[in-house]
């Protein structure tokens, strides 16, 4: 994983991280930059602190790294590209999307105009989280979302609070879905279906320069870097899909297109912040969509470590519900440290 994402620091950078063990690279997740402060990454499930010499701290210590202005001001250029006035969107925002659908989330001073956030300034902290595919990650959840009536994926509404794995199950259901593997012995006459995907921060499809970098399935369409709700009715109007993929629906905006796909007959698959379904109807946006009946099924997502439990609550009547009710949750299913960026 470290490979990944590795052009995009500068060369201390590299040279440092270039020095963790094996195991770590392997599994990392997480590279946390603080101005004067101790260097913090996340692997396995595990946050730890970088000595200069590339070991790994529980704690910070004497012997622990910590990056400077100059550093944190070349990394900033690189993920701009030496030019902050062309990432003015993406800077109000709080992030930026690398190539290879890595996302840097940035901290500093912000910027207010009219008494919204216009930018951030003075950038002194980045989260550098790392994209990665997990082929397989919804193979044991996917028989629980099935709508037989339809012969396809139910909607769903994934949930679960950050880094617990939203995103990177999201991607592996949309090339299943896509592909025609449902995984379930009653559904293998059933075609695969058209998917559209608004991939609004360019982190389920990873497209660079239009095309995907991670497998969606070869039925998928998809409408990088577009505002969720624009793209949702973008996808309805012009690509006629079965199915819309969206991540971290919250706005009234992504509501209301919602429900219109809905209305039109699409089956929906999205993901938002919350800790249970119980939390999800605290919020009044989703509470609504729950209430109304938009989604058939809910998936709570809670990760221990390596290893990510997948809960399935039917929202649908009995007569609507797929097979694979009757078939054990995909608790402890190995997606493990898959959530080093599907930023869920």
């Amino acid at each position: 994983m470290w490979s990944r994402i590795k052009g995009v620091l500068p060369q201390t950078l590299q040279t440092l991280l270039d020095r963790l063990p094996a195991q770590a690279q392997a599994e990392l997740e997480e590279i946390r930059i603080r101005e004067g402060r101790p260097l913090e990454i996340g692997c396995g499930g595990r946050s730890l602190f970088v000595g200069s010499d590339g070991r790994l701290w529980e704690s910070p210590s004497d012997g622990v790294y910590k990056p400077d202005a100059l550093l944190c001001r070349q990394l900033l250029e690189k993920i701009t590209k030496h030019s902050l006035y062309a990432m003015e969107e993406e800077l109000r925002r709080g992030y930026i999307t690398v190539e290879g659908g890595h996302r840097i989330g940035l901290a500093g001073r912000t910027v207010l105009e009219g008494g919204a956030v216009r930018g951030i300034r003075d950038v002194s902290g980045f989260n550098v989280r790392i994209a990665r595919e997990v082929r397989g990650a919804a193979d044991g959840i996917l028989p629980q979302l099935l709508d037989r009536q339809r012969q396809s994926i139910a909607s769903t509404l994934i949930l679960g609070p950050p880094q617990q794995g939203k995103t990177t199950l999201l991607r592996d259901l949309a090339r299943s879905v896509s592909t025609g593997n449902w995984h379930h012995p009653d559904a293998v006459s059933w075609s695969g279906r058209k998917v559209g995907i608004v991939d609004e921060r360019s982190e389920i499809a990873a497209c660079y320069r239009g095309v995907p970098a991670f497998d969606v399935g070869p039925r998928t369409d998809v409408m990088d870097a577009c505002p969720k709700a624009e793209g949702m009715m973008m996808l309805v109007r012009s690509m006629s899909p079965e199915v819309i993929v969206i991540d971290e629906i919250g706005s009234r905006a992504d509501a209301e297109a919602i429900r219109e796909a809905s209305r039109a007959g699409i089956r929906l698959v999205a993901t938002a912040h919350a800790y249970d379904l119980e939390d999800a109807q605290e919020r009044p946006l989703l509470r609504e969509l729950i209430e109304e009946g938009v989604f058939d099924s809910a998936v709570t997502m809670r990760r221990t470590g390596r290893a990510v439990r997948c809960s399935v609550q039917s929202l649908a009547p009995a007569s609507r519900r797929g097979f694979g009710r009757q078939l054990p949750s995909a608790r402890g299913h190995p997606l493990g440290a898959a959530e080093g960026g599907g930023y869920g």
